[in-house]
């Protein structure tokens, strides 16, 4: 179909105020035209929702809104930018490199180049500098159309490119950006100048598999950071330096809660100490989990039939550990990766009336998936792992109310570690099973329900599940990063899949609808985070060890371990330290253990069946009080799981 040229475009603008302009006019004519101090600010447009660089013509009606600081694209197209300006750089610095691709990513950006030698701390400090260089300069981004066949001849020297422009179809647009003397090809869009990136840092080196493929070359990635403010990049970096001191990798070994071992990559060995912090959050949701939900137990090893029904086999295979069947030679059975397939299979064993739903099936069973060994990193992405995983089967007129009931779950047990939470909707996939109709009755119930509960969430439009549409849950640490943690999930499919049935109050089958819930996710990633956002200096109720015991001498030790017995009758884990070294010593290594209380006991101490406490991170303040009041406080921290340590002084 032709289309008819025109000489006027009606442009909408964000207020819902429209004005008329002549086709072809720029992005940055129309901020030119509402103001000066809006056109200074402009950092790109956004046109019918797509995000454009500022000297975009518009050739057509259009909604249009100016980009600024203030805009949550701003960042994105601002790292971008800073990611041309690395590799600019870096052309300089070695003129040899090939360019490979350089995104903005969360916090950051980083860019791909194929060298002879990876790059050194010191040439990193020189590609810094190259980069203000650039900036300095204010180099325009330029962009231009051009041909595949141009296209080639521009990247004839760089084979990463030849690549990808291979992989483009003839009908794709395809462009160049240039700044200065650098080219890329790149959709874009970029900031007005170089000029513009001013807060940036670059971080760090790390090996990457060109296209994440690991047969095929290793590439050098440099990875940095840019942002709208100095604040603003002076407050990440401080996290940054805050997280290298709670990295759980670090304290894990120093406070003696895990370790790997080359033999069982991607799997922890749990120490005693880890055990017991391990047990006490797995016992916290199974005691919130007691009068509601049932627990049960199911096996490890299926044969494909299972995920052939469930869909994992077609889509998920290459993440799952397959196991050769004896009988058959084949890989055709595999460890479990998720538990929900499982439950079904339980649900469908028994008959069931609409008057037992909601039934919320919980399980802590290990998983396994096969991650890539170059992914694994300490606890927080592992091969072998435990969820609280449940999966609650439900009338779908119960969507609602069992929602805004596990919202309140879940959102409460982070409160209990401190955390905060924020909350996204995320609807269906490309890649997804199902027809659109079930996903649009599930995504609608979900919505609904969610909205139901007044509170405020972000749309996350094509990050669903496979099977359905689902609430994640991205909590605050304390020091401001983000993780993504729980998860509501809706299920239509499942119910189809494996012929799930109540009977209903009409004594006819219906087909019940699945959530999937998890609160932790892997108590293994959990674990990570809570040893981070605490800096493994655990509230009491967490800790390891709550209390050391420490006599001054071996004149005390009788009344030491009295002690030492009194606190563990009461359920307080207690240890006595009774090493032959000087008690500052001793005291020491209990701070730097971060066990919550010190309990001295001299020789007064040990005639009035008292205890100088000592409260982690206080200095040498100490509170004498009778053992008795000590091991209330204590038990009552324990029982409250109150977050706070510190032992009220006796009473005058």
């Amino acid at each position: 179909m032709s289309h008819t040229a025109v000489d006027t475009i009606r442009i909408t603008l964000p207020d819902g105020s429209a004005r008329e302009f002549p086709a072809g006019t720029t992005v940055r004519e129309v901020a030119e035209s509402i103001g000066s101090r809006l056109a200074r600010a402009a950092l790109a447009g956004k046109i019918d929702g797509r995000v454009v660089d500022l000297d975009r013509s518009i050739d057509e009606d259009a909604r249009l809104e100016i980009v600024t600081e203030k805009s949550p694209e701003a960042l994105e197209v601002l790292r971008h930018s800073t990611a041309h300006v690395l590799a600019t750089a870096v052309r300089r610095v070695r003129p040899e490199a090939k360019i490979g691709f350089g995104p903005a990513i969360e916090e950051g950006f980083y860019y791909d180049f194929e060298v002879d030698e990876p790059f050194s701390t010191d040439e990193l400090e020189r590609i810094e500098r190259e980069m203000r260089e650039v900036v300095k300069v204010s180099q325009p981004f330029e962009r231009r159309v051009v041909s595949k066949a141009e296209a080639r001849d521009l990247f004839a020297g760089d084979p990463l490119k030849l690549e990808r422009l291979g992989e483009l179809g003839d009908e794709e647009t395809i462009s160049v950006y240039r700044n200065g003397d650098f080219l890329d090809l790149c959709r874009g869009p970029h900031v007005p100048e170089t000029g513009r990136l001013k807060h940036f840092k670059l971080l760090h080196t790390a090996g990457a598999y060109w296209r994440g493929d690991s047969k095929r070359q290793m590439l050098q990635r440099i990875y940095g950071t840019a942002w709208l403010s100095k604040e603003d990049l002076e407050r990440y970096l401080h996290q940054l330096e805050e997280a290298k001191k709670r990295d759980h990798r670090r304290l894990g070994r120093e406070l003696d809660l895990f370790q790997f071992h080359p033999v069982s990559p991607g799997a922890a060995f749990w120490t005693p100490r880890g055990t017991v912090l391990y047990n006490a959050v797995e016992h916290f949701v199974r005691e919130r989990q007691q009068a509601a939900f049932q627990e049960i137990r199911t096996p490890l090893l299926y044969t494909k039939t299972l995920w052939e029904q469930s869909g994992h086999w077609g889509k998920y295979r290459e993440n799952m550990f397959l196991v050769m069947n004896a009988e058959t030679g084949e890989h055709d059975m595999s460890l479990k990766p998720m538990n929900c397939p499982s439950h079904h299979l339980y649900y469908s064993s028994e008959r069931h009336s609409y008057r037992e739903l909601p039934l919320r099936y919980v399980t802590f069973d290990v998983l396994h998936r096969n991650e890539l060994s170059g992914a694994l990193s300490g606890l927080t992405r592992v091969r072998q792992f435990q969820q609280d995983d449940c999966h609650v089967y439900l009338r779908e007129d119960q969507i609602t109310e069992e929602v805004r009931f596990l919202m309140d779950f879940i959102l409460e047990y982070y409160r209990t570690f401190g955390l905060t939470a924020t909350v996204k909707f995320a609807t269906r996939p490309e890649q997804r099973i199902g027809s659109d109709e079930s996903w649009d009755r599930a995504e609608a119930a979900l919505r609904a329900a969610l909205d139901a509960t007044g509170m405020p969430y972000e749309l996350k439009a094509g990050d669903g599940a496979f099977y359905g549409p689902k609430i994640d849950f991205d909590i605050t640490d304390s020091i401001g990063r983000q993780w993504q943690l729980g998860t509501i999930q809706l299920d239509y499919a499942a119910p189809e899949r494996f012929d799930l049935t109540y009977v209903g109050e009409d004594n006819h089958p219906h087909r019940p609808v699945v959530i999937h819930r998890a609160v932790s996710g892997s108590f293994e990633r959990f674990i990570a985070i809570l040893i981070e956002h605490f800096a493994g200096a655990f509230p009491v109720w967490l800790a390891p060890v709550q209390v050391a015991v420490l006599p001054i001498s071996a004149e005390q030790m009788k009344s030491a371990r009295e002690l030492v017995v009194q606190l563990r009758e009461a359920g307080i884990r207690a240890d006595l330290d009774e090493r032959n070294e000087t008690l500052n010593y001793r005291i020491r290594e209990a701070e730097m253990q971060k066990v919550p209380y010190m309990a001295v006991i001299g020789g007064r101490e040990a005639e009035s069946g008292s205890a100088a406490v000592r409260v982690r991170g206080t200095g040498r303040k100490q509170v004498v009080l009778d053992r008795a009041e000590f091991v209330s406080q204590v038990r009552e921290q324990i029982r409250t799981r109150t977050l706070d340590i510190g032992i009220d002084s006796p009473a005058a």
